[in-house]
């Protein structure tokens, strides 16, 4: 099956991916993505390679995911399986990218209860770690480029981190904090009258 990306990038593609590339797709993100980097190895994979979606709808999905508990790459799995092909793709996306974690992780429990303790292993495992943070650092900027849009984006996001860092605050009562700030500050208002529109309606009332 082509792995060629949709026609149009940022909008779910005309023709949806059917359930074997979905698991594919997943399975290989499952098995390449390595610490708390799989996000970024999932942006790369699903909005920059294969366009199902667009930076929006990535960042849509990720943040409904961290809103639920759970692991976040697995809250993402489903989402996005859903968002392409139901029930049936949000079950297959998650068992594919768990897959390989599940064999691994085996192995390498195995492994890590005969050699954890060596330098060596200590070493690779802070190297690891390291580049993890990096991935998360690029891809989150990558996002945050096309989605912060003004100061108060800005604001909701420096006291989303301090009151999480600083005062230890719960991730359930920050989100629910600034997401009420964020709908108050981003609501809905009534377009402002035209110039013509507004002398007319002064001139009515003389």
């Amino acid at each position: 099956m082509s792995d060629a990306p949709a026609a149009v990038a940022g909008a779910h593609p005309s023709v949806k991916p059917s359930l074997g590339e979905t698991f594919v797709t997943f399975l290989i993100i499952g098995a390449t993505s390595f610490g708390g980097g799989v996000v970024a190895y999932l942006r790369n994979s699903l909005v920059k390679q294969k366009r199902w979606f667009s930076d929006a709808e990535f960042l849509e999905i990720v943040s409904i995911s961290n809103t639920l508990p759970g692991l976040n790459a697995t809250n993402v799995a489903i989402l996005a399986g859903d968002r392409l092909r139901g029930a049936a793709g949000a079950t297959a996306a998650v068992t594919a990218m768990c897959l390989p974690a599940f064999v691994f992780m085996t192995v390498a429990g195995i492994i890590y209860g005969e050699t954890g303790g060596r330098p060596l292993t200590s070493a690779i495992l802070r190297g690891v770690a390291a580049a993890a943070v990096g991935l998360l650092a690029a891809t989150w900027y990558q996002i945050g480029k096309k989605s912060v849009k003004g100061f108060y984006d800005v604001l909701i996001i420096l006291m989303a981190t301090f009151a999480i860092s600083h005062y230890h605050l719960s991730v359930p009562i920050v989100l629910l904090a600034v997401g009420a700030l964020s709908i108050f500050i981003h609501r809905p208002r009534p377009p402002a009258a035209a110039p013509e529109e507004e002398q007319t309606w002064i001139k009515s009332l003389q």
